[in-house]
């Protein structure tokens, strides 16, 4: 029997949820995730989390509570998005490449309360070669991630450290999902 009713297609955050023992449903809604013009990175992942929750509510109305994130990668306060070809990755790849950068996610839980919580984790990458760029591109890993790179995959060569959340870099912050569900009574130890 499902607890909450998961507002995203990321099998990463389905594998996350699974990992803490979340019994979920997936329900998956489409939102213009267009930043608003000046809009800061920390209200950008938070309005577009909150905006899939209450999206999700709206089209299935489930008695269950709804669980939406969004992750964006940051580099001097520019949200990074996911490339759209080669070029655009090779972009971003060349711009975090020897830098620290932010990985913020932001978690929305519609229950008994609406709560949203962020999650920033500093992530520093070694100096990243043309040819690592190229070969990575064609690993088919960076498509659909934010910042063109994936932690849990074969983008994790290039992280040298981070300081903050794995999981949250992946996608759901753990500490914070499950403080927000405790909010709703749902054990995640049970």
């Amino acid at each position: 029997m499902p607890q909450i009713i998961l507002a995203s297609a990321s099998p990463r955050r389905r594998e996350l949820l699974s990992q803490i023992n979340v019994l979920h449903l997936v329900q998956t809604v489409d939102i213009d995730e267009t930043p608003f013009e000046n809009e800061l990175p920390e209200n950008y992942v938070q309005r577009l989390a909150l905006e899939k929750a209450l999206a999700c509510r709206k089209k299935f109305n489930p008695k269950l509570p709804i669980l939406a994130a969004d992750t964006t990668v940051v580099l001097r306060d520019k949200i990074m998005g996911k490339p759209q070809n080669e070029m655009d990755a090779f972009m971003m790849l060349s711009q975090l490449s020897g830098k620290t950068h932010q990985v913020l996610t932001a978690i929305a839980l519609l229950g008994c309360y609406q709560n949203v919580v962020i999650s920033t984790t500093e992530v520093t990458f070694k100096t990243l070669t043309d040819n690592e760029i190229h070969a990575y591109w064609k690993s088919g890993e960076p498509l659909d991630k934010a910042g063109s790179y994936a932690i849990q995959g074969k983008g994790s060569l290039f992280i040298e450290r981070i300081n903050g959340s794995f999981s949250g870099v992946m996608g759901l912050p753990l500490f914070e999902t499950a403080q927000l569900l405790a909010a709703e009574n749902i054990e995640v130890f049970s």
